[in-house]
């Protein structure tokens, strides 16, 4: 149940180590803020009541939210409490005295108890996945583990092959070395786009490698400012727009760049050839996102959490990334021409998997069956 007004986030002791840069009063109020909780730096009971925060752990953010929509309930690690949601005075005493005390609660406190070290799951709709989120207990020697779960708790469970497997482990090293410096997601933004525009005039001078490493850089800082903004509570609605804008308008230029590049390989398409190519890319691209976008529009959620084959899928599904490993082959080869018309052909076969997969769908609800996440059972 939604609770109006919403709990006040009140964290509970001093905990001085820090964490990605900021102390764990610092980041509770980053991520109540995030979630639209009121946060108050000591107990004040008010109508709507509290939810305490033991800053002697560190958390994965979905639970403050979820913990806010609790009635009357503790989430405990090792039997102490870690966050509890009360509306009644005498529990939040007896909560946030366990909690300075580092003690179990009493067993007459009545809060409902859920305890974290027995395989409790949270589904992520934004992220795309379901997994058991960090709670961990916070001290010097525990950083390093929890800025690791916190930078892969931000990862998207569903996306393409090369962010799930090959770049992670480069990505975390950056946003460390980002969040120590005091870097900005924006700023990282910024620099991955210097080397987006660069990899296009790469590839339209026929120079691939080159421009294959400019976009191998822009492809994992794309990933350093999301996870940098995740991880740092620092996300915004103009580094939302700026970061996924980026995204959604580069693929095309860079597929045109790179059939313009082929004439200095003396492997140019002749026009209609050329038009062909670019029609089914871009086109396809275009469409596809425009079913993505209508899948959510009709049922709430991404097309590539609704069924197994669709999470599958996704990895390797006709977005820039793949693309660029199909691009790469063709490279190494000495036939990049042949590379665009494996992504037109590659394209073509995603659009029509995913027009598939709508209209499974729109058939699947006319019949009244419910179009739910397997992801979310």
């Amino acid at each position: 149940m939604t609770h109006s007004p919403q709990p006040t986030v009140v964290p509970v002791g001093d905990n001085p180590t820090p964490i990605w840069g900021m102390s764990a009063r610092e980041r509770i109020r980053r991520i109540a803020g995030k979630a639209g909780l009121p946060f108050a730096e000591a107990p004040a009971f008010e109508q709507g009541g509290v939810l305490l925060v033991n800053t002697a752990f560190a958390f994965d953010p979905p639970l403050l939210r979820y913990m806010a929509e609790q009635e009357e309930t503790v989430l405990t690690r090792d039997g102490i409490p870690a966050l509890a949601r009360t509306a009644l005075p005498d529990r939040m005493g007896d909560a946030g005295a366990a909690m300075s005390d580092g003690l179990p609660l009493p067993t007459a406190t009545g809060l409902t108890r859920i305890a974290h070290d027995a395989g409790f799951t949270l589904y992520n709709d934004q992220l795309r996945k379901r997994e058991q989120p960090f709670l961990m207990p916070l001290t010097p020697a525990t950083v390093p583990a929890i800025e690791r779960a916190s930078y892969f708790a931000a990862y998207k469970g569903v996306t393409d092959i090369l962010t799930k497997y090959l770049w992670p482990e480069w990505a975390l090293v950056l946003t460390r070395v980002a969040a120590r410096i005091g870097m900005t997601p924006n700023m990282v933004t910024g620099i991955g786009a210097v080397l987006c525009v660069w990899a296009f005039f790469l590839f339209r001078g026929g120079h691939y490698w080159a421009g294959m490493a400019a976009g191998l850089g822009f492809m994992v800082l794309d990933t350093v400012d999301g996870k940098l903004a995740r991880c740092t509570i620092t996300s915004s609605k103009w580094g939302n727009v700026f970061d996924h804008g980026i995204d959604l308008v580069h693929p095309p230029f860079w597929w045109w760049a790179w059939g313009a590049g082929l004439a200095t390989w003396g492997l140019g398409y002749d026009e209609r050839t050329f038009a062909l190519v670019m029609l089914a890319i871009v086109g396809g691209y275009v469409v596809q996102r425009v079913i993505e976008g209508a899948f959510m529009r009709l049922y709430g959620m991404h097309i590539h959490v609704w069924r197994q084959a669709d999470s599958r899928f996704r990895l390797v599904t006709a977005r820039r990334n793949p693309n660029m490993v199909i691009l790469l082959v063709s490279v190494i080869a000495g036939r990049p021409d042949l590379g665009l018309i494996a992504v037109a052909w590659w394209t073509i076969v995603s659009l029509v998997f995913h027009a598939v997969r709508l209209a499974q769908a729109m058939a699947r609800k006319a019949a009244g069956h419910p179009i739910t996440s397997w992801l979310a059972a």
